[in-house]
């Protein structure tokens, strides 16, 4: 049995459907304003509570195959009792509730529109990017799901197994088969008309694994990136105040299942909100965000101060060394809380960057800039490290907007582990960081700080190690910047 309620409009005839999926550990009721203004405006609106939550039935499935079939059934049912149009069905959530709509829309070719807010891809991603465990968000999830339901056997397991770092390859079994990119062909045959958006800062669910999905569904798509932390950037509209996102959510449903043109379809799919500002840019495509690129060549730690270069020429044939396994004043937050506050403040996490642990921490940065830099998209970090008396080891990357008192706002951050690295031998580290839209002023510089430990991760090199960083003409290390 699954708890939920149900909104219906008040004149006789058939109504195009939406059925709401609540967040994790959150009951029915959280959609229940968003629910009445949408039966307002002409729609048959279902919103249930998951299995495993509250008072519905069962364990919590984490939107596996029972999860997915509760959707289906329930879509059943809103056909057989209430005035729902079979052929215009939406579905639709925050977070948990997202990841179930989109992966429902693959195994049910009714569902003709979605709309996903805060909503994860690829949960495989979500945990364990770059081999590194998310600890704070796995956390709050396993403690939520405790406090307000029934986990079950496998979830249990899997996140025993996932905190106490065994059989990964079983989490991340696990996580596919939760993940609507192991779904994608489906999708793409079932051709809905999918919404998403996130936050920047999602501490969660980052951005990179939904601009990849998006590039890839073949379907009418959109997609809308903000400031902020996971589920804040939408929190207002669930409060039934003016919110963009819920906005957005509403015109996609008006165009796709009332068949009201809304504009919102000749639009350009891709919406940007600016870090620090209420400006939206609007672009093609995925792909037109970024217009060119900056590379900046990580020089020769320097003895008077410990620091290097972002510069623009080769700068081969040096190496650092660090002591790892000590934290330094970069650091990407507490989940939630501090990228949470920027949807709000429009003010990112702050560092002073001469308080950063030269000793614990490398350290480049730029020359002042002579004029504003607009990042958009992700930035590419490429680095030679050697990890010391320990193989596996973990590095963070930060990227601070520094002004001329030294305060550093962070632009962006990514972590990476080395599972199977050997003691003394050099590891190459390639990766793209969560994706943005930050404009840097002129008069500012970059600062790229690289430490070993951070309190959102359950991976850290070990205490008393020590981690090398290098540079040569075959394996150089630099950042490339996105520009617009």
């Amino acid at each position: 049995m699954l708890k939920s309620f149900v909104f219906t409009p008040d004149a006789p005839g058939r109504y195009p459907a939406i059925v709401f999926i609540t967040s994790w550990a959150l009951p029915n009721l959280e959609y229940f304003v968003q629910a009445q203004q949408f039966a307002n405006a002409g729609y048959v609106v279902v919103s249930y509570t998951p299995r495993g939550f509250y008072l519905s039935g069962g364990g919590i499935d984490t939107a596996g195959p029972k999860d997915i079939g509760d959707l289906t059934e329930v879509i059943n049912w809103t056909l057989a009792n209430t005035s729902a149009e079979p052929t215009r069905i939406g579905a639709a959530g925050v977070s948990y509730g997202a990841g179930m709509a989109l992966i429902g829309a693959a195994f049910d070719s009714r569902i003709r529109a979605v709309a996903a807010l805060s909503c994860w891809t690829d949960l495989p991603y979500s945990l364990f990017a770059n081999q590194t465990r998310h600890l704070q968000s796995a956390a709050l999830l396993g403690l939520s799901a405790e406090l307000t339901g029934q986990p079950s056997a496998e979830l249990k397991q899997t996140l025993s197994d996932f905190f106490a770092n065994r059989n990964l390859a079983g989490v991340i079994a696990y996580a596919q088969v939760r993940s609507a990119a192991t779904y994608l062909e489906r999708i793409n045959a079932n051709r809905p008309a999918i919404l998403m958006a996130n936050a920047y800062g999602d501490s969660f669910f980052g951005p990179n694994q939904l601009t990849d999905f998006y590039t890839r569904l073949s379907g009418p798509k959109r997609l809308e990136l903000r400031p902020g932390d996971h589920a804040i950037p939408e929190l207002t509209g669930i409060l039934g105040l003016p919110n963009d996102a819920w906005t957005s959510m509403h015109r996609w449903f008006d165009h796709y299942l009332r068949g009201v043109d809304t504009g919102i379809a000749s639009e350009n799919p891709v919406q940007l909100q600016l870090r620090g500002q209420s400006t939206y840019e609007s672009y093609p495509s995925w792909s037109a965000v970024t217009k060119g690129t900056a590379r900046y060549n990580l020089s020769e730690v320097h003895w008077w101060n410990k620091e290097g270069d972002l510069a623009a020429g080769s700068q081969a044939g040096w190496s650092a060394t660090i002591v790892a396994g000590d934290d330094t004043v970069a650091n990407g937050g507490v989940v939630l809380l501090t990228n949470g506050a920027e949807a709000i403040t429009g003010e990112p996490i702050k560092a002073w960057i001469p308080a950063v642990d030269r000793n614990n921490a490398g350290i480049w940065q730029s020359d002042w800039l002579s004029s504003a830099q607009s990042v958009r998209g992700a930035a590419h970090l490429r680095l030679t490290v050697t990890p010391g008396s320990s193989g596996q080891t973990t590095v963070i990357a930060y990227l601070y907007d520094t002004d001329w008192a030294g305060t550093g706002s962070l632009v962006t951050h990514v972590a990476v582990t080395f599972r199977d690295a050997v003691a003394g031998q050099p590891q190459a580290v390639d990766v793209d960081f969560p994706a943005t839209a930050y404009d840097v002023p002129s008069g500012h510089r970059l600062s790229l700080v690289i430490d070993t430990v951070d309190p959102l991760y359950a991976d850290k090199a070990p205490l008393f190690s020590t981690t090398k960083f290098s540079s040569s003409s075959s394996s150089p290390s630099y950042l490339t910047l996105p520009l617009k």
